[in-house]
């Protein structure tokens, strides 16, 4: 009765014409008919049929997908619903999201890579350098191998585990729990491969690469990253720990103790840090990173304001020479197990992320073409789908485009 009645209110919420295109509100690239930066409107447009069977498969409850070219806005709407329980809910095109493991790239990385343009470290510095507690892969006989770099945990080719049993960490180190405390936890760990041998997607990379960034500048990743990147570009609805006021703005995601979290971070271990963790916890609209995509195709630099240099954007965008089996840039996805986000017709040079929410996105430069597509597939109960969805998008956004 219950999914019944949730199929009723998508479908009425269709009917009322509620997944209207461009909304009237200030955007932050201008928008453009798809025509006009060489692509097709009508093929485009088949991401209609694409999204609304979903919801009607309840494989998310609802989506905002925006989609630019050349600096310009073609595509920007919103579908279906923004939460089902308590009761429901249409999305809107300015919802925050909890971006999951975006924040790695956007956040972490590139905090990273900033340091390492202020000659504060180097990708080359052994994580040992700014955690002592780390300890090294044990070859044959417990003898010490060699240590883990900081490119290492960019790429997670560290030797890391892929996650840590929060409530271990809770009960050895309390709730909430200091980076600090989780990162040495992590340190501890026992490593199963060498480093650079194998690539192994671990949250625990990242989590340890926040600690650095807070060791070396003297803010925790929030704070650094909301000053050196997301204020000065103008990306007013991209933060950790959403205060009161923005809350009613964020996409609830799943129901835990009989509520679902809202503007309070999925993931385990960035919750158990209060919010505030490497591998998870921003949250941010498709605004806003469209703002933060067209950063990163301009070369570093969005209306004037630079935060990185064009060649550090290369290096963050390209697989990194030493590791080329990882298929990973310093952040960024390119070809590895986890890039179905770019599909099936985007190069090989086009890079991108996913989130365990339901979030994506996926930047090319040879079209400089964006792809944004977030949804809330973990709500109520994390059993949505969204993987092969976001391949199709991808396609069909490629497809459309007709002119180079």
């Amino acid at each position: 009765m219950k999914n019944r009645f949730i199929r009723a209110t998508v479908f009425f919420l269709i009917a009322l014409g509620i997944f209207a295109s461009f909304s009237e509100a200030q955007t932050p690239l201008p928008l453009s008919k798809p025509e006009e930066v060489g692509m097709d409107g009508k093929r485009l447009a088949r991401v209609d049929e694409l999204i609304n069977e979903a919801l009607a498969r309840g494989d998310f409850p609802g989506a905002v997908l925006l989609v630019s070219r050349k600096g310009k806005i073609v595509w920007r709407k919103v579908y279906g619903l923004s939460q089902l329980v308590p009761e429901p809910e249409p999305m809107k095109v300015d919802m925050m999201f909890d971006l999951a493991s975006i924040t790695k790239p956007v956040a972490t990385a590139t905090s990273i890579m900033i340091l390492v343009e202020q000659g504060k470290i180097r990708l080359w510095d052994r994580v040992r350098t700014y955690i002592p507690e780390f300890q090294p892969y044990l070859e044959e006989g417990g003898k010490p191998g060699e240590e883990a770099r900081i490119f290492h945990l960019l790429t997670h080719t560290s030797g890391l585990p892929p996650y840590t049993d929060p409530k271990e960490v809770a009960a050895k180190y309390g709730d909430p729990c200091p980076t600090e405390l989780l990162v040495k936890h992590i340190a501890g760990l026992r490593k199963e491969y060498r480093p650079g041998e194998k690539f192994v997607y671990s949250c625990l990379n990242y989590i340890t690469l926040a600690q650095i960034v807070k060791i070396v500048s003297g803010q925790d990743l929030a704070e650094f990253s909301r000053n050196n990147i997301f204020q000065p570009l103008g990306m007013n609805s991209t933060c950790f720990v959403p205060p009161d006021e923005l809350k009613s703005r964020c996409v609830p995601t799943e129901v835990i103790n009989g509520q679902p979290l809202r503007g309070v971070v999925h993931d385990p271990l960035a919750r158990l840090q209060g919010g505030i963790s490497g591998n998870a916890g921003l949250f941010s609209t498709a605004d806003d990173l469209a703002i933060f995509a067209q950063m990163m195709l301009n070369g570093g630099e969005f209306k004037g304001v630079r935060i990185l240099s064009p060649l550090t954007v290369e290096r963050m965008t390209e697989i990194f020479p030493r590791l080329r089996f990882a298929g990973r840039g310093f952040g960024w996805d390119l070809d590895s197990d986890y890039a179905t986000v770019r599909g099936d017709l985007f190069g090989y040079n086009s890079y991108g992320h996913s989130g365990y929410t339901g979030t994506s996105i996926w930047i090319d430069p040879e079209t400089r073409t964006v792809v944004i597509f977030l949804t809330n597939r973990v709500h109520p109960e994390d059993k949505g789908e969204v993987i092969s969805m976001r391949s199709k998008v991808a396609n069909v956004v490629a497809a459309s485009i007709i002119r180079k």
